[in-house]
């Protein structure tokens, strides 16, 4: 059951689609609700040039005054709109450089049930905290739901579409999804270029029967198409409030990468993601 809600803010309008979210998966069961602020500050040690002299220093401290004035501003804010969505809930901020965010971020996460996002990828031209994502993804061991920039909250979530493959990734977003797949009113779990030799991944639709959910299994080839499009198009048909998949890829030189299909979902999907890997 999710009772730690942790939701990422930034100052940027993009706080109020996250929350609304967070608000609505908290409300039922009085879940509590964790604003995290992550202030970012000017790096002063990268932006410091060689020959920087007094007046370089002197610019410099006032941008970073500049920033944690502008963050007592946005925490003020915050707080106040947490204190509204009548649901337990509390503000933890961190005024931290570009560098240091994202290990402060997945320390936090990893006593949660749940991370809250936007999509990272394919918004407006520009990516949404990649590296802050990608780190609480793969270093933090929780899911995360990534809602596409500018999606409002719908309503409740009664259409869920299950990528499954039988990987250990997708194994761990199905337990991951368990409360949300309870509660649809339609489960749809979809096997990409199933083998031709077997009924298709029958274990997972009986062991989501014996959490008594009756889920449909859709079976569709490639034909030389990305998993991505056709995960998309299944959503699409079924009208999804929410898909579930494994996350994909891997840590090179402490570099998070994802995998082909992750990442090509996580730029393009109308609908909220819960991924986990």
């Amino acid at each position: 059951m999710i009772k730690d809600i942790m939701v990422h803010l930034d100052g940027s309008p993009e706080d109020e689609i996250r929350l609304e979210h967070g608000q609505a998966l908290a409300t039922p069961g009085r879940a509590h609700l964790i604003g995290l602020f992550t202030n970012q500050l000017p790096d002063l040690t990268v932006a410091m040039p060689m020959d920087g002299g007094a007046a370089a220093i002197q610019v410099l401290t006032e941008l970073q005054d500049q920033a944690l004035k502008d963050g007592d501003a946005t925490a003020r804010r915050l707080t106040e709109r947490l204190a509204g969505l009548q649901v337990p809930s509390e503000l933890r901020r961190f005024d931290e450089t570009f560098g240091a965010l994202s290990g402060k971020v997945v320390d936090q996460a990893r006593c949660s049930d749940l991370f809250i996002a936007t999509r990272p990828y394919g918004g407006a031209g520009t990516a949404v905290w990649p590296d802050l994502v990608e780190a609480v993804l793969f270093g933090s061991g929780r899911a995360l739901l990534l809602v596409p920039p500018g999606r409002r909250r719908q309503g409740p979530i009664q259409s869920v579409l299950v990528a499954w493959n039988g990987s250990r990734e997708a194994a761990r977003a199905l337990r991951e999804g368990l409360d949300f797949i309870e509660q649809a009113a339609r489960v749809v779990v979809l096997v990409v270029d199933p083998p031709a030799d077997a009924e298709p991944y029958a274990e997972v639709k009986a062991h989501l029967a014996h959490h008594n959910v009756v889920a449909e299994v859709v079976t569709a080839d490639s034909r030389n198409r990305s998993v991505a499009d056709v995960i998309l198009e299944e959503a699409r048909r079924i009208s999804a409030d929410l898909v579930l998949m494994g996350a994909y890829g891997h840590t090179r030189l402490r570099e998070q990468v994802f995998g082909g299909a992750t990442r090509d979902m996580l730029t393009a999907s109308e609908s909220p993601v819960l991924v986990a890997h």
